[in-house]
């Protein structure tokens, strides 16, 4: 599968809006019957188009009422340093997503804690130790205006 038909692309827009459809409910929506429907999931899993599903979960009701935007700065850039940071990024749960980014600073990470207190030790405790980081500069949310994880998957059709 090269580009995405039309089918397929309906298929990912509605399992991004409910990741718990059941094929039949699925093959319904698309006036499919279930079989090929099925089919086309799974190809749609196996090339993949779907990387997994979850559950969304509301941050502060489960207690994490800080979101930070780091900006890092790293010093060294050797293949062990770098692995070593990959794995210490990958290894804490606090740390939501991380990217290497072009500009003054190497990397961008989203963060979660519980409060001021807790982003605090988890600057302390986890970015300054991060191997080879010389700057952290954070932003905190004041407030969320948007939060997705959908992509928009109409574009993949143009």
């Amino acid at each position: 599968m090269e580009h995405l038909d039309r089918v397929n692309a309906e298929i990912l827009t509605l399992l991004q809006s409910d990741g718990r459809l059941s094929n039949a409910k699925l093959a319904e929506k698309l006036s499919l019957s279930e079989t090929p429907c099925w089919r086309r999931l799974k190809r749609l899993e196996e090339e993949g188009f779907i990387e997994g599903y979850q559950a969304n979960l509301n941050r502060r009701k489960l207690g994490l009422g800080v979101l930070a935007f780091v900006q890092l700065s790293c010093s060294e850039h050797d293949p062990e340093s770098t692995r070593a940071f990959q794995r210490a990024v990958q290894d804490c749960p606090n740390i939501l997503s991380c990217h290497n980014t072009t500009g003054s600073d190497d990397f961008l990470i989203v963060a979660v804690a519980r409060d001021l207190d807790d982003y605090s030790t988890f600057v302390e405790n986890v970015l300054r130790r991060l191997p080879g980081v010389t700057g952290i500069r954070s932003n905190l949310s004041l407030r969320e205006l948007k939060s997705s994880t959908c992509l928009p998957v109409a574009a993949a059709l143009r």
